[in-house]
């Protein structure tokens, strides 16, 4: 490796942070430039070779992370808030609610243009689809992260940040709500989906379609986005589970979740929105209980329906109340049932509207 490079991972080391309280700084502070405000949680974008273990580790905060973007300063002037640098697998809905509020608290200001999102891939379609749900603002907001971390021989962090700031301001970028944007695909934060643990092109919108496409500094448009839900964050976000059905499921999670004072359950099941007789019975337990349950599939497209009229089968299960998610995976329907259940309390008729195709 070469010196400079060398020294440059080992400055980053020094300066990793956890998560904890944000921190705010400026770059290209020419007044004459548009502000993005760049909001960073970690990820592999953030993460480099710890030359110990030889495991990519979080490194970089976001000053580093903008200082390795060439051209970045004549594009705007960038404002970077630490909120957290953790790997996204340990990401909570309570933290996306933190990066939610700042988010919105940041957009308040006149003067900015828009927000990037720096996030691990790992979860960063169901934070995107979070902040889709819940931020007031309608200013564009971009997130973003990378593959391959800042050690490797050819790192993706910086040309997806590059091309990030790039979608804030266009104008042909409208309207797109919050929009997770890699390896110069655009894509909505409800449809998005990771498809490949290792690749660079790993997140699609499937067969939905991409909202856009990024190539030479210019965004190209393809679609509109997908109708947007938007719901307040409550005081405090409700324990819902989330199971999925298997062969031989006998329906012992679904009574756990239950009985240990879920708020509401999402079952994974196959097919159109199937399960077995004994996960039925378990989802009549639950109801019994007052406990929503909501039905996704584990299939990557297509939506859960009302077909098949036996022991478990979509319109079974819609018959005995439970609710079907329509084409909106387990993860994401989680998501959407955390938020609107403070929101409906027990009316099972306007919950059921928020998970209508």
């Amino acid at each position: 490796m070469p010196g400079k490079l060398s020294s440059f991972i080992v400055l980053f080391f020094l300066t990793a942070i956890p998560i904890s309280l944000t921190s705010v700084s400026a770059f290209a502070r020419s007044p004459r430039l548009p502000t993005v405000v760049v909001v960073t949680t970690g990820g592999t974008i953030a993460e480099a070779t710890d030359p110990k273990t030889g495991g990519a580790v979080p490194t970089l905060t976001g000053e580093g992370l903008m200082a390795a973007v060439p051209g970045l300063s004549k594009l705007a002037r960038i404002e970077v808030v630490n909120l957290c640098n953790i790997d996204s697998s340990q990401m909570t809905p309570a933290i996306w609610a933190q990066l939610s509020a700042k988010v919105d608290e940041v957009l308040r200001r006149s003067g900015v243009a828009g927000a990037v999102v720096t996030h691990g891939t790992d979860t960063m379609a169901e934070g995107a689809y979070f902040l889709d749900l819940t931020l007031k603002s309608r200013k564009p907001v971009v997130f973003v992260g990378a593959m391959r971390d800042a050690s490797d021989v050819s790192p993706d962090g910086p040309a997806n940040i590059l091309n990030a700031v790039t979608q804030v301001l266009s104008p042909k970028a409208r309207s797109w709500g919050v929009t997770v944007t890699l390896n110069q695909y655009v894509c909505s934060a409800r449809n998005v989906r990771k498809t490949q643990t290792t690749n660079v092109q790993t997140f699609t919108d499937g067969e939905k379609g991409y909202l856009g496409y990024i190539a030479m500094g210019r965004v190209q448009r393809f679609n509109e986005r997908p109708p947007r839900i938007s719901l307040p964050i409550p005081a405090k976000l409700p324990d819902v589970a989330l199971i999925t059905q298997y062969a031989g499921s006998d329906g012992r999670f679904v009574r756990h979740a239950v009985n240990s004072g879920a708020a509401g359950i999402v079952v994974e099941g196959v097919g159109a929105g199937n399960v077995n007789a004994e996960i039925n019975e378990s989802i009549l337990y639950a109801l019994k209980k007052k406990v929503p349950v909501v039905v996704t599939s584990r299939v990557g497209h297509g939506a859960v329906m009302p077909i098949y009229g036996d022991a478990g089968g979509g319109e079974t299960l819609e018959r005995e109340g439970a609710i079907l998610a329509g084409d909106l995976p387990g993860p994401k329907a989680r998501l959407l049932l955390m938020l609107a259940l403070p929101r409906v309390g027990d009316n099972h008729s306007r919950l059921k509207e928020f998970f209508r195709p």
